[in-house]
């Protein structure tokens, strides 16, 4: 066989390369992932042509990074598909305001929301966030309710917390499936793991993700009631957070932990 009829051996797009990338964080679901965005037509599972035609011109666009921040970047455009694939088999639809069509001299919202998820996941040095990261932005796509100002605002939020905060969040939002312990919590920890653990929830409740506030010092100095992990709500704030950043699906070992540097078993 000449060279001239040899076959010709495809090569990917620069934005589907991108996002095959992200197999070190997300596994042998990039290839998948990619295929469904970038292959439809042979794919095994489906996800809007609205939302893969964002996923699509994003990962061209951020075709051109390198070293990790390649890899959380294709991680989160495939943990994307991946929510949006689950989306699309419960029946929830796509939003159908002007979340995908061109505005008059700009880009459609989910372009721009799309963009910003990318950049928040490439800059997360602790990668276990960025599939929670992808998952948001699936979110929103079914989520009419929740207009671009408000993702900007819960992206933000989320970007401020730490891996073991958002555990704690999810471990709030399901309090009433996994009962939070009873027991109170201490206000100074001697071991260093249980200081930083309190430190978090204090930085939740100071930050309007958990009710009650902290604490506030009596008059004469009387002494202050003891929080038990029971007495924890999501606020207002926080039930955004926990929905977005879909929260109810972080893994339960991982909300465990979380707990158990508070130096609490689970209930």
């Amino acid at each position: 066989m000449t060279a001239a009829e040899e076959p010709a051996v495809e090569t990917p797009t620069a934005g589907r390369a991108l996002m095959e990338a992200g197999s070190p964080v997300a596994g042998s679901m990039s290839a998948a992932a990619a295929a469904v965005v970038f292959e439809p037509a042979t794919a095994r599972v489906q996800v809007d042509e609205r939302f893969a035609a964002v996923l699509r011109t994003v990962a061209e666009d951020a075709s051109g990074l390198i070293g990790r921040e390649r890899v959380r970047a294709g991680a989160a455009l495939s943990f994307a598909v991946e929510y949006a694939a689950t989306v699309h088999r419960n029946g929830r639809p796509v939003r159908t305001d002007r979340f995908f069509p061109p505005r008059p001299g700009s880009r459609p919202v989910a372009e721009e929301l799309a963009e910003a998820v990318v950049a928040a996941a490439r800059r997360s040095t602790d990668e276990r966030r960025v599939r929670h990261l992808g998952y948001l932005l699936a979110e929103v796509t079914a989520s009419a309710d929740i207009d671009a100002d408000l993702v900007t605002r819960a992206l933000r939020l989320a970007e401020g917390l730490t891996w073991r905060q958002l555990a704690l969040l999810a471990a709030v939002g399901r309090r009433d499936r996994l009962p939070l312990p009873m027991a109170p919590l201490e206000d100074h920890p001697q071991a260093w793991t249980a200081w930083g653990a309190r430190e978090d929830v204090a930085d939740l409740q100071r930050a309007g993700l958990l009710d009650p506030p902290p604490a506030q010092p009596r008059p004469g100095g009387a002494a202050l009631p003891r929080l038990r992990a029971a007495d924890l709500r999501l606020t207002r704030r926080g039930v955004l957070v926990h929905r977005l950043m879909v929260l109810e699906v972080l893994r339960d070992d991982a909300v465990a932990a979380a707990l158990a540097d508070l130096g609490l078993p689970r209930s």
